[in-house]
């Protein structure tokens, strides 16, 4: 016995809708499948904004990818959350990732899933203390109260590096590991005397502080310097402009790190391919969100990246 014509309408009718979803399901209708959560910093400093940046223009303009950037405790943590999992793509100082690949300082083992997708800006170790404290020299940190960064951090790395270089260990200074904010905010209410951080410049929690007192930013030694850039191959030789910041007209040298965006080797080198042409396509737009940002370009972009396998993608881009 047949069925009834209502019946034969009402299947022909779900037998077609089930064949659109099947069509949607299968990326018929899809143009955000596949998810990139980016790990930057914190809320003061450079890599929050930048990274959100890059993720605002890998929505518009790469194919197929929805990108969210989330703030974090900067390089240490965020390489710790790619080799867990947690994110997709971070933000980090070329040091850390240094470290990590070679498994040294705060990486007792190697992290070998990294990857490298392009080197971004320059990022400047800078000693920020109150005219009224009378330092002018790291040798004067002697006895004093420094706040080196969060522990563990990349700023606390350098910190010690720097300040070995003078020949000085945290036994000769007091140390307090405060992170970027909390240091500025340490140096306004006078509860240290010097405040440690490593970003592009100039940077938000500097320019408040200086907006309400009168900064001096510590200038190295010359000869410091090159022991320095001759140690640690990560490093190299930077003057901070006069004026940088308000209230403070001497330029100051000291030295830099590289601000780097890596992965793992979970991401395709098609994905990878698409998110750098699209950061170098939309630099424009990054820039504007941080004006360390306008130091990113092309012709620069495997600077300090010696040490790190490439993504496939991002390498196939840097050779056309």
């Amino acid at each position: 016995m047949g069925l009834p014509k209502f019946f034969k309408r009402a299947l022909t009718a779900g037998l077609a809708l089930a064949m659109a979803v099947t069509a949607i399901g299968c990326g018929g209708g899809e143009s955000k499948d596949t998810f990139i959560n980016i790990a930057t910093g914190g809320t003061a400093g450079t890599y929050y904004p930048i990274g959100g940046a890059i993720a605002e223009v890998l929505n518009k303009d790469a194919q197929g990818i929805n990108a969210s950037a989330q703030s974090t405790g900067a390089s240490v943590a965020n390489i710790n959350m790619l080799k867990d999992k947690q994110v997709d793509m971070a933000i980090v100082q070329n040091d850390i990732a240094y470290y990590a690949v070679n498994g040294m300082e705060m990486f007792e083992n190697k992290v070998e899933n990294l990857r490298g997708i392009a080197s971004l800006y320059p990022e400047t170790c800078q000693f920020v203390t109150l005219e009224e404290s009378g330092i002018k020299n790291i040798a004067d940190l002697k006895g004093k109260r420094v706040a080196v960064g969060a522990a563990g951090s990349g700023v606390e790395g350098n910190v010690r590096q720097i300040l070995k270089a003078y020949g000085l260990t945290y036994d000769d200074i007091d140390e307090q590991f405060l992170s970027f904010a909390e240091g500025a905010s340490a140096l306004k209410d006078g509860t240290v005397d010097v405040a440690c951080l490593t970003a592009g410049y100039p940077t938000a929690s500097v320019q408040d502080v200086a907006s309400q007192k009168k900064i001096r930013l510590i200038s190295l030694d010359n000869e410091k310097v090159e022991s320095l850039v001759k140690e640690y191959p990560f490093y190299t030789k930077t003057s901070i402009p006069a004026g940088t910041y308000q209230g403070f007209d001497e330029a100051v040298q000291t030295v830099s790190v590289m601000a780097i965006l890596v992965t793992t080797d979970k991401m395709t080198d098609e994905i990878g391919y698409s998110i750098t042409k699209a950061i170098f396509g939309g630099l424009d737009r990054i820039s504007a969100a941080h004006s360390a940002a306008k130091a990113i370009s092309k012709d620069k972009a495997l600077d300090g990246m010696d040490f790190i396998k490439m993504n496939g993608g991002s390498e196939k881009f840097f050779k056309e």
